[in-house]
């Protein structure tokens, strides 16, 4: 494939999987079920607000990349459509599905809405354009410590996730449904989305992925 042709697969790889991360949060909203843990915040926050969700997701992304610079991370292309792309599926995909009510309907809205998070996950770091904020953050934070990026993303989910729930947000049998699933979800698929490396790169790109930084906004 050529250069170009390899690029051009990378863009389509990174705005379909944060595309389709978005909408798979919105069918987990819908589900009522509990919802990952950075969506547990922006619920909460759009509780508290009045906006929408998606509206929250892309502030509080924003803030997020903005602690980037303390910590000298580097966004890549990826980060920041992360900030924006998510967000408006997300909005996009709750105008769309109609509210759930009967069990019958809301636990295939949260089975769906897992593995296509894992779908979504594995199509967005297999094109390797840079950390979602939120994985960036928490990246930075394990090279500044000397701690383990295990330990730096339990600290700073929980926290999130205990804000959220104090706000207004959903947890529950999804939430935990999630928290071990997306981990062997998102290896498969950055195995079945893996793309060879180009022999010439881009100026866009963040080469580098931490081990350990399975995305999870």
């Amino acid at each position: 494939m050529s250069t170009q042709g390899h690029l051009a697969r990378r863009l389509v790889q990174l705005y379909l999987g944060l595309a389709l991360y978005g909408a798979s949060s919105a069918l987990l909203v819908q589900a009522g079920l509990g919802l990952e843990p950075w969506n547990v915040l922006h619920q909460g926050l759009a509780e508290l607000t009045g906006l929408s969700i998606g509206v929250v997701s892309i502030v509080v992304g924003a803030a997020v990349l903005l602690l980037w610079i303390p910590l000298s991370q580097r966004p890549g292309l990826g980060t920041v459509s992360n900030v924006f792309v998510v967000g408006i599926a997300m909005d996009g995909t709750l105008a769309a599905v109609p509210e759930a009510h009967s069990l019958a309907v809301r636990i295939p809205l949260l089975l769906a809405g897992i593995v296509l998070n894992g779908v979504a996950t594995g199509l967005y770091i297999a094109a390797r354009f840079g950390p979602g904020p939120r994985d960036g953050l928490m990246t930075g934070l394990h090279r500044r410590t000397g701690r383990s990026i295990r330990l730096m993303r339990t600290v700073v989910e929980v926290a999130v996730v205990v804000t959220g729930f104090v706000l207004g947000g959903t947890i529950g049998v999804g939430t935990l449904l999630y928290a071990v699933s997306i981990g062997p979800l998102a290896q498969l698929f950055l195995r079945v989305f893996a793309l060879p490396s180009a022999s010439e790169g881009s100026t866009v790109v963040a080469r580098r992925q931490p081990r350990g930084a399975i995305l999870r906004r």
